[in-house]
């Protein structure tokens, strides 16, 4: 199985993050800038999907990537940027996948009543502006969050499981051919899940230093995950994105 990790395109947040004066957004949307970025990842995917040499060493994608699944968390950043991939390729399976949200869930970022959860957005608002998008079927009007904020003694063990179910759904079969699965996710998460992958305790690296592995917006990311070894291929690539798009 190859895993791609996409973080979305740039949100409203992350647009505002030097501004001391702005208040976080709950569930941030794609800013114009966000928008382009993930149109350009759509374009690059949408160029390269075909496997133009099946037999050849492809370990940098130079001959195709070859989607078969993509999944999205269900928060709204995420799920607009994967939207414009699976549109570009046309015949790709396009699933959510709740638990690959942010750290921390869907809460309340003002200051009264800071942390108090929140539902998320309601089925009706991906029926409508996503319908391609496959919904878990016991999500409703009520929203796909409704719990509390998810501290950080939760969100370790939150990636361990999605590691898990991830190899359960696409590790590879014998007589069956390679997945190749797109995970349009977040950044907190992604440095979640390398530690799990590598079974690194969280943030704490040699000299007492603590350790990060920074996405860029619309980045790639990828893993390959065989019955007996992982192997990190790239991390935080962006060569299909132009200079001016390129954000933190």
């Amino acid at each position: 199985m190859q895993l791609y990790f996409i973080r979305h395109g740039q949100s409203i947040n992350n647009a505002n993050s030097g501004n001391a004066s702005y208040t976080e957004h709950s569930d941030p949307f794609l800013t114009e800038l966000g928008i382009q970025q993930a149109e350009h990842l759509a374009d690059y995917f949408k160029g390269r999907q075909e496997i133009t040499d099946p037999e050849a060493w492809n370990n940098q994608n130079q001959f195709g990537f070859g989607l078969t699944q993509v999944y999205s968390s269900l928060m709204e950043r995420a799920v607009h940027t994967a939207a414009f991939t699976v549109r570009a390729l046309g015949n790709v399976p396009f699933t959510a996948w709740p638990e690959i949200h942010e750290q921390g869930g869907m809460y309340v970022r003002e200051q009264k009543n800071r942390f108090t959860g929140l539902p998320g957005k309601p089925r009706s608002f991906f029926e409508k502006n996503y319908p391609e998008l496959e919904l878990p079927e016991a999500y409703d009007e009520s929203g796909w969050w409704n719990r509390p904020f998810e501290d950080d003694e939760a969100r370790q063990p939150r990636a361990d499981r999605v590691l898990s179910e991830l190899i359960q759904r696409h590790g590879d079969r014998s007589n069956q051919p390679e997945e190749r699965i797109a995970f349009v996710s977040h950044g907190g998460f992604f440095v979640r899940l390398i530690a799990s992958m590598l079974k690194l305790p969280w943030r704490q690296g040699a000299h007492n230093l603590k350790f990060w592995f920074p996405l860029n917006n619309c980045s790639i990311s990828r893993f390959d995950l065989t019955e007996d070894e992982l192997t990190i291929q790239y991390i935080n690539r962006t060569e299909h994105l132009p200079a001016h798009l390129i954000t933190g």
